[in-house]
């Protein structure tokens, strides 16, 4: 431990990047694909010496603790570690570039899921790698954000934080026997150990994190193979799953072999995204003790229901009007027609349900019942709604991007309080501190948050819509980069582009490939924002953060 507190974290994350290139490299060899293998292979052998030189380089004069710097680490992991991960995907993609195989390589690291290359085109190998670097992307997040995010007070701990420096839900104040007894400053050198610095927390968070986060992708991977998936399926759907990056093998839905078993159990382990108290850490986010009464998973509950009963009711109209012109009763006998609405019926309320929680949590995978409704009621399904879910976002300090809940939440109850106001002028409300400051400081942070976030995409839109691209086709790119909620492209019928920079294949029909250069970095930047946080990036241009 005291080795690796020596190293910079970048060094540290490089060397892991490269042994990971070596699982890869071990399922190519396996399968067959001996030239990926090699590729995989002599890229984590060569950046895993280099990342031991740099270590030993460093290591000699470590610098000091700083707090702040980590947030210029956590954008060179974002930014500049996919160009290390991006070697191996481009010497095994012939037809690509570097640069391509680095938008790749930043697209699922940072969980959004997007691809420049149709699925049924790319080597399983590089599905693997795709899905493992997500993985670890979500890991990542899940490790900095109570290591490096919560005490800047930033990524959504703002909204919690208590202006006295102490957990007022949970703590009291202490009992001093000798109330003039001068208590030493944290400024006292007694403080300076290497409990304080950033590296030690990083680690000491991912040895709490690690062991969950694999131990429940394990899980997930043997009962998706218990129920029918493929080995190379259960395992990229159970890491995209975890990760929330909906990184697939294949084209389809959200399980190959598994049918509606695997969908039920992809949907109990998204609930996971829903709030931070399922993982280690993160304390002092928990706004109340019962699992039942928390902020985030009821607000979720009510979202998730409320759309699948709003799609439900459009498509049950649906099916009425299809009935009424005998298209039923043409296609089925009168014996099998109630039988067959009622499997239907049932069958769409689930993928409303499904895909509500996937597009809730940034996850976007789709149900197979998603498109099923459409054939039950003869309507489309409306995919702009899903838009709208990704923005909401799921839990503060998860594996989800988008606003987050407890931003909605706060945001919710302060207009709640404001409209209560207008009735009862002279009311006094209640619910304890906590809910007090959600509905004050936490409200307010909220919406400058959600403000900067409508801000971003208005600009990343302009930016996008400099080329010739349609309006539409701009905006949910643009949502889907910064919520990284890349399968939202795929989900909503857009106008694509047709310039094929990604080569032979590339899959225009998305919208991804079709893009220029310049858009490309635009939506690679996007994704880096979105899952980094605005206020997170513009804590960088602080006068503090540049001053000794």
């Amino acid at each position: 431990m005291s080795v690796l507190i020596r190293l910079p974290l970048i060094v540290i994350l490089a060397g892991i990047g490269a042994l990971a290139m070596l699982i890869p490299a071990v399922y190519a060899s396996v399968m067959d694909f001996d030239a990926i293998a090699r590729n995989f292979f002599y890229s984590g052998i060569l950046f895993l010496i280099l990342a031991g030189m740099l270590g030993i380089a460093t290591a000699a004069n470590p610098a000091g603790p700083r707090a702040r710097s980590m947030l210029l680490t956590m954008v060179a992991t974002m930014g500049l570690l996919p160009l290390m991960l991006a070697v191996p995907f481009s010497e095994s993609m012939p037809d690509t570039g570097l640069f391509n195989a680095w938008w790749e390589m930043v697209s699922s690291l940072t969980t959004t899921g997007a691809s420049l290359y149709s699925a049924d085109l790319l080597p399983l190998p590089l599905h693997l790698w795709r899905a493992l670097v997500g993985w670890m992307g979500g890991l990542f997040m899940l490790v900095a954000a109570i290591a490096i995010l919560a005490p800047l007070r930033v990524g959504g701990f703002e909204l919690m934080s208590s202006p006295y420096g102490r957990q007022e839900y949970f703590e009291r104040l202490p009992k001093s026997a000798n109330p003039r007894e001068i208590q030493p400053h944290l400024s006292s050198p007694s403080y300076q150990t290497e409990l304080v610095d950033p590296a030690y927390r990083v680690l000491r968070a991912a040895q709490a994190v690690a062991p969950v986060y694999a131990g429940l992708t394990l899980v997930m991977w043997v009962i998706l193979l218990l129920l029918g998936d493929s080995s190379i399926v259960a395992l990229c759907r159970a890491m995209g799953t975890l990760a929330t990056s909906g990184i697939s093998p294949v084209i389809g839905p959200a399980t190959d072999g598994a049918g509606v078993a695997g969908e039920v159990v992809v949907f109990l382990f998204l609930i996971l995204a829903l709030s931070r108290r399922f993982w280690p850490g993160g304390g002092e986010l928990r706004s109340t003790e019962r699992v039942i009464d928390d902020p985030e998973l009821r607000l979720a509950a009510g979202i998730v229901l409320l759309v699948a009963l709003v799609l439900f009711a459009r498509h049950f109209i649906g099916a009425i009007d299809v009935a009424k012109t005998g298209a039923a009763e043409a296609a089925a006998g009168p014996a099998q027609q109630p039988f067959e609405s009622v499997v239907r019926g049932a069958a769409a309320a689930w993928g409303g349900l499904f895909n509500g929680l996937s597009y809730l949590t940034t996850t976007g995978w789709n149900s197979a019942d998603w498109q099923g409704a459409r054939t039950w009621s003869g309507l489309s399904s409306p995919g702009l709604i899903l838009a709208g879910l990704a923005i909401f976002g799921g839990g503060v300090a998860t594996t989800a991007g988008g606003v987050k809940l407890l931003r909605v939440y706060a945001l919710a109850r302060h207009g709640e309080r404001e409209m209560e106001r207008i009735i009862h002028p002279r009311s006094i409300a209640g619910g304890g501190r906590m809910a007090r400051r959600l509905r004050r400081e936490g409200a307010y942070l909220a919406f400058i948050f959600f403000m900067l976030f409508a801000m971003s995409i208005a600009v990343v839109v302009t930016l996008i819509s400099i080329q010739q691209i349609e309006f539409e086709t701009a905006t949910i790119l643009s949502i889907a980069a910064l919520t990284n909620t890349g399968p939202l492209a795929g989900a909503i019928p857009l106008t694509p582009t047709f310039e094929g920079t990604a080569g032979i294949a590339s899959a225009p029909w998305e919208g991804w490939s079709g893009l220029s250069i310049f858009n490309k970095s635009i939506l690679a930047g996007a994704m880096i924002v979105g899952r980094l946080e605005t206020l997170a990036i513009l804590a960088l241009f602080t006068p503090d953060f540049w001053r000794r």
